[in-house]
């Protein structure tokens, strides 16, 4: 099957009333602009274009708009195609999408001045529409696997900017699949000892429990059919390599003690069971406690508790009897619905959907952040700020904490009170006095954690923040509003000392005094 053939034969099982002929019409055109063009492996270019739109059709269920902008994403930058002969052939919606993808080419991870203004420009264009960071995302993992055709120092340099940048924003956008594998890639040019090692110990490990999953699997499924529970689908889910790496020097650094920490890890392999609703997902962890014992600490409630991206899940981890001989395994078991799967699989762009008039419809989640982004380089004068203030408010991993109402705060980890105050409201900041934290009185330096209740105490008669703060705040917007409050405060302390209100002024400064003629 060529991959034309593939990409066509995807679209209709998750879109059934798709435009296959504009897909070959965009192919055609692809296939006559790219023509002669020839990628570092020898191959068609046009091939690279295709698996581009492979890769946003089978992994992230996008829109037929996306998967054209995913066919043409070179056209532009790579040919003598204009962005009027693509508008022509395919309307403006795929025209902007392309150009999209033209400005996005251009982003390149050298020199800190280049590197701020492409970061800005990628930010521009996902606030335009979040399509195009998907066909760049589709795109640099196509890449990724022909790497080796690259100098080291390149392959390097696109692994190290697609770990620090592209991954953490795939998993801001909820899509956590192509986020592993965007990091697995990467993670051998980056880490390449690392890597090795990492593979070599965990791949025998691995092996063993993804046959204990297997056996625990059929029992699972076995227990469910017996108490008539109904469930969608029960299968094995392999934790991803570079993820793993990232949880093993959590747990300890050297990796001389790899196979020590290993053994700390549960979920290197986890069932995972889909159902129809919220309360069926409860249900199965109740019968799944029936017949394997928890472990204590080990019940993780995401349905109720989202995390920051929005992801939903039962998490439990469980001993569980397994084989004739009635050994005792550790595994984890992840429950949830239909819904939360494809959210935690496709991420935002499985809220695009058609509209009754065949147009896309842009998702409805809150994204507001993005287009903070864009703001930035406006607000933050120094390079250095901005991308401090990128690395913080983006690429750093988040977490949720709730107002004493029960909204959803979502803030950069290692937040404190006062950035939780000055991201409700700007005044509710200026007057922070105090703070608790699940209801006990805390320093308002403390770093708060996942599903903290946090409540702000404040003082009416404050004028403004403490410069101290700036010693301790995470967040860029936190820190910019202390500034510029703090900067006011000074300005009208200094002005008090050289213009004196009273009449006794220090010696050395003259009383002003109006004429009076």
């Amino acid at each position: 099957m060529t991959t034309i053939d593939r990409l066509l034969a995807i679209i209709p099982t998750y879109l059934p009333h798709g435009d296959l002929n504009l897909v070959r019409r965009a192919h055609a055109f692809s296939s006559e602009a790219h023509k002669g063009q020839k990628r570092l492996t020898g191959e068609d270019y046009v091939e690279h274009s295709t698996r581009v739109a492979i890769i946003l059709a089978e992994r992230l269920r996008a829109d037929i708009p996306t998967m054209i902008g995913g066919l043409l994403h070179d056209v532009i930058e790579d040919t003598g195609v204009t962005e009027v002969d693509v508008t022509e052939e395919f309307g403006k919606e795929v025209a902007a999408l392309v150009v999209g993808c033209t400005v996005l080419h251009k982003v390149q991870y050298r020199g800190i001045e280049r590197y701020i203004e492409s970061m800005r420009k990628l930010f521009v264009a996902m606030a335009k529409d979040l399509r195009v960071i998907l066909i760049k995302f589709a795109d640099r993992l196509d890449n990724l696997q022909t790497l080796y055709a690259h100098t080291p120092e390149k392959s390097t340099r696109i692994a190290r900017e697609t770990l620090e940048i592209y991954a953490p924003i795939a998993d801001r956008l909820g899509v956590g699949e192509l986020k592993g594998d965007l990091e697995d890639c990467s993670f051998p040019y980056v880490y390449p000892k690392e890597y090795e090692i990492v593979k070599k110990a965990a791949s025998d490990r691995l092996r063993e429990k993804e046959k204990v999953v297997e056996r625990i699997t059929a029992s699972t499924e076995e227990h469910l059919q017996h108490e008539r529970m109904p469930f969608l689908a029960i299968h094995g889910r392999r934790k991803h390599l570079f993820r793993l790496y990232q949880k093993i020097i959590r747990h300890n650094p050297d990796l001389a003690q790899i196979e020590n920490t290993l053994d700390q890890i549960y979920d290197l392999v986890a069932v995972r069971i889909i159902v129809e609703t919220i309360p069926q997902c409860y249900a199965v962890l109740g019968l799944i406690h029936s017949f394997c014992t928890p472990l204590a600490g080990r019940i993780k409630d995401y349905i109720a508790n989202p995390k920051p991206n929005g992801y939903q899940s039962l998490h439990t981890t469980v001993w569980c009897a397994v084989g004739k001989d009635e050994k005792l395994e550790v595994v984890e078991f992840q429950i949830r619905t239909q819904r939360m799967h494809n959210e935690a699989e496709y991420g935002m762009s499985t809220h695009w959907h058609y509209s009754e008039h065949g147009r896309s419809v842009a998702p409805k989640r809150n994204l507001a952040w993005v287009n903070e982004l864009t703001k930035w380089k406006k607000e933050l004068k120094e390079n250095q700020q901005y991308l401090e203030s990128l690395k913080i408010d983006v690429l750093q991993d988040r977490i949720f904490v709730r107002t004493p109402k029960g909204d959803w705060i979502d803030l950069p980890e290692g937040s404190t009170p006062v950035d939780f105050a000055y991201h409700v409201h700007s005044d509710l900041g200026n007057k922070c006095a105090h703070a608790k934290i699940n209801g006990s009185f805390v320093p308002l330096e403390t770093p708060l954690q996942n599903h903290d209740v946090v409540e702000i105490i404040t003082d009416k008669k404050r004028k403004g923040p403490d410069p101290k703060w700036l010693a301790f705040v995470k967040t860029p917007s936190a820190r910019t509003k202390i500034r510029e409050k703090t900067k006011g405060v000074l300005f009208d302390w200094l002005k008090n000392i050289v213009t004196p209100k009273d009449d006794t002024a220090p010696k050395g400064i003259k009383k002003k005094t109006k004429n009076k003629a």
